[in-house]
């Protein structure tokens, strides 16, 4: 059976969720593969609003098994909160439903604290974190020093965990001039969190590799956005994870050829939330009217997003790097309504025409948009779920975009409801 992996291929809110929640229909399992609780998903279903930042977007389907993988850095105090609320909208969490795997390291209040502490303390060029200590986790991860999930079901190993954190923090700390971890305070929360965590706690690898072998559909469910991977992203303004799609084997444990199908999330324009360049931003009455009518405010910040058209540039670049085979094109209904659209279809820098975004951050921030005009429409696109509903404009703009992309529609959504969709290429088809 398909296996398929959904990521963002824009700076993040394109859309995944309603996507991932359309999709996990046909899917027996989802899984987030990456990122934390700095990752927002709203879903509307029935008319009813959920709003998600940790848990797998499949949790509101019932029936379906979600799956925390070992690439998710997880703030324990936030999963039981985010579960609190949703059963609080009548959405069924077991550990049957839910698992976490064992190898996933927590966020620990300290990663919060010190996240924060260092962009207050940034006087050179602030990242835009969302100080939810995502980084600072990622960094403990890779200096072996975390706290892993399994280590709550342990007291004496959970001690000799938190000691070998605190000798970094504790340092770092000072010279922030902040106080020294309050060591007791910091193993007792730990202790109490412990039963909510590990109730859910199992050796996911081992669950999605027989999963797979018995022919269950699997959904990797990506957070943010390509352009804020860590290697392949607009850096140092980006998250502190892999985001393409290759992750998902590495933050899951299931290898690379049990992939099936990339579907690369794309918005019919282009937004952003936080610093770092963005070659097609608009600062005029355009921008503006893209933010009024995309409710551009991000879900767990609340942010405004920076808005632009759509940069066919970064999405060809995007779609090379994850392996896409096919895109979701989001909230093309946004578009009603402007006389011209504009696609950014290649850059200008000192006088050189470029097809890709340069590495250097000194050449980005140098690049000019290059567009391409196209008519647009006056009817309305929103709520439909066939081609032939579709204004002969919008079409035209989808297949261009699909041109310059080098990469199929392979669905396409006209509002946020979960059945405003058309389907073109159903990524599950064996």
């Amino acid at each position: 059976m398909a296996n398929v992996v959904v990521v963002g291929a824009q700076w993040g809110d394109e859309g995944k969720g309603k996507i991932v929640d359309w999709l996990s229909e046909r899917a027996d399992i989802i899984v987030r593969f990456q990122g934390g609780h700095n990752a927002g998903h709203t879903l509307v279903i029935d008319g009813e609003v959920f709003k998600l930042s940790l848990l797998p977007s499949g949790i509101v389907r019932g029936g379906k098994l979600s799956v925390i993988g070992n690439g998710v850095v997880l703030d324990p105090w936030h999963l039981e909160k985010e579960i609190a609320g949703l059963r609080g909208q009548g959405v069924t969490i077991t550990p049957e439903t839910l698992m976490i795997a064992e190898n996933t390291p927590l966020i620990l209040p300290i990663h919060g604290e010190l996240d924060r502490a260092r962009e207050a303390q940034n006087s050179v060029a602030k990242i835009g974190t969302t100080g939810r200590g995502i980084g600072p986790a990622y960094e403990d991860k890779v200096g072996r020093r975390s706290v892993r999930v399994a280590d709550l079901a342990d007291d004496a190993t959970l001690e000799l965990r938190v000691d070998r954190a605190l000798v970094h923090h504790d340092a770092l700390r000072r010279g922030l001039g902040l106080d020294p971890v309050d060591r007791a305070e910091l193993l007792a929360a730990l202790r109490a969190i412990a039963p909510t965590v590990l109730e859910y706690a199992a050796p996911v690898w081992k669950v999605l590799n027989e999963k797979r072998r018995a022919g269950k559909r699997i959904l990797f469910e990506g957070a943010q956005g390509a352009l804020l991977d860590i290697d392949f992203g607009t850096y140092p303004f980006v998250t502190s994870s892999n985001v393409i799609a290759g992750q998902a084997a590495t933050g899951s444990g299931i290898g690379p050829g049990s992939i099936d199908f990339v579907l690369g999330i794309v918005k019919a324009y282009t937004t952003r939330v936080g610093e770092g360049p963005f070659p097609a931003e608009l600062e005029d009455a355009d921008g503006q009217r893209l933010g009024e009518r995309g409710h551009e405010f991000g879900t767990v910040t609340g942010r405004k997003r920076r808005c632009g058209w759509f940069d066919a540039v970064l999405v060809k670049q995007t779609c090379a790097t994850s392996g896409v085979d096919g895109i979701a094109f989001t909230k093309l209904d946004v578009l009603d309504g402007f006389e011209t659209l504009k696609i950014c279809v290649g850059y200008d820098l000192d006088g050189e025409r470029l097809d890709y975004l340069p590495t250097a951050a000194d050449r980005q921030a140098r690049c000019v948009p290059i567009y391409e005009e196209m008519p647009g429409w006056s009817q309305s696109t929103e709520g439909a779920r066939s081609w032939a509903d579709l204004p002969a404009e919008a079409i035209k703009y989808v297949r261009r975009v699909e041109e310059l992309i080098e990469c199929p529609v392979a669905l396409l959504s006209t509002s946020p409801e979960r059945e405003d969709t058309i389907l073109v290429t159903d990524p599950f088809a064996d």
